[in-house]
């Protein structure tokens, strides 16, 4: 009968081993970034009220487009709003 002694490195090898492995099976991505964002995820990212969103709209702060009776934003300058800046360049409606 052989006794084999397992220390503290065999266990870490081996649970980067087994990370690697499922990594590849379950082959996560990156999610895909949206070039634009509905209404609602642009509320829900910037944590607004659906009336903050409107005046954003009507202000010009926010450029948009209009589809049917959806409202879309580019993801970008939906970005750097979070981001604190507001001057919105080369954005039309």
């Amino acid at each position: 009968m052989n006794i084999e002694i397992l220390t503290k490195e065999d266990l870490a090898n081996f649970g980067t081993l087994l990370l690697e492995e499922i990594k590849k099976i379950v082959a996560i991505e990156e999610p895909v970034k949206k070039k634009f964002l509905k209404g609602y995820e642009v509320r829900k990212v910037l944590g607004v009220s659906q009336g903050t969103l409107q005046n954003l709209r009507l202000n010009g702060t926010l450029p948009y487009s209009k589809i049917g009776s959806i409202y879309y934003y580019n993801a970008k300058i939906v970005e750097n709003l979070m981001n604190g800046n507001t001057q919105v360049l080369g954005a039309e409606r």
